[in-house]
């Protein structure tokens, strides 16, 4: 018992770890403020009224005022806008589990000439801003009748998170090792099979990480979302909140009301989901 003490002891104090030292715990508590107490602010302001927000500011409220969220509810379409991202995020994540869990599975597990040369492309479509293709994807969309639909920002958004989503499923794949390959074409099964009965069913730590980060980006995403939508009956989440908080720049109680409406189900999933998405993460990352 004195021998694991004195290992664990000396695994805190290693250098590179987290000790559990006073400091430690205090730049832990300082970088936990510096992330929460925005929030905060955010939410005393969205129950307070105009006029003690004007004089409390930062505080918390003195009067609760719970209207702010019912007319920002109602004025600001949020509802409908929850609605269209919910089936902007599940559209998206499962056309991008689609597209790179067999795209991964390619570039990990099949001998396919110039895997190099497609890894090395994913790269650099990571890299490009999404600016460049702004106009002439507007000009297709408009010849395809995909303006001011949901399907058709749908299909960008996997187009947008299906390289990285790639990349990092590969990572997954890659540490599995080939016998199991082996073992299953010994039995009879063919590539098909193997890839989605044996090998992608084995990376759902990847799938759940990448769907995740997919969903929160197609949550949170904006410029496309303001480009190709027009009717407010169909904008998501994100461009209803700018569209109401440009529409009331000066009752600041209610636009605060509207942001903590919108960023409640990012903090929801995030908190259930922690644990998981970090511990995806580093297992990806740790593999070639």
């Amino acid at each position: 018992m004195r021998r694991l003490r004195r290992q664990s002891q000396r695994s805190d104090s290693r250098p590179g770890g987290i000790g559990r030292t006073p400091a430690s715990y205090t730049w832990l508590t300082l970088l936990a403020l510096f992330a929460g107490l925005p929030l905060l602010v955010l939410l005393f302001n969205s129950l307070k009224s105009g006029l003690e927000l004007g004089q409390n500011p930062l505080g918390p409220p003195e009067t609760i005022d719970w209207g702010n969220y019912s007319t920002a509810w109602e004025t600001g379409n949020l509802g409908q806008g929850m609605l269209n991202s919910l089936v902007l995020v599940i559209g998206t994540v499962i056309g991008v589990w689609i597209c790179a869990g067999l795209a991964s599975y390619s570039l990990a597990r099949l001998d396919l000439p110039f895997k190099k040369a497609f890894g090395s492309y994913f790269f650099i479509v990571i890299s490009l801003p999404v600016q460049l293709f702004l106009v002439p994807l507007f000009f297709l969309w408009s010849n395809l009748g995909l303006i001011d639909t949901l399907p058709g920002l749908i299909i960008i958004y996997i187009a947008l998170n299906t390289p990285f989503a790639t990349l990092l499923l590969r990572t997954f794949l890659v540490g599995l090792p080939r016998e199991l390959d082996e073992a299953a074409r010994i039995d009879g099964a063919n590539e098909w099979q193997i890839a989605t009965r044996v090998i992608l069913p084995l990376a759902r730590p990847g799938f759940l990480t990448v769907g995740l980060i997919t969903a929160l980006g197609a949550y949170n995403e904006l410029f496309f979302a303001v480009t190709f939508m027009q009717t407010p009956s169909q904008l998501p989440i994100a461009a209803a909140f700018l569209q109401f908080s440009q529409g009331n720049t000066q009752l600041y109680g209610l636009v605060n009301a509207a942001g903590v409406v919108m960023i409640i189900p990012v903090v929801i999933l995030f908190l259930l989901m922690q644990r998981r998405f970090i511990s995806g993460m580093a297992s990806g990352g740790l593999k070639g």
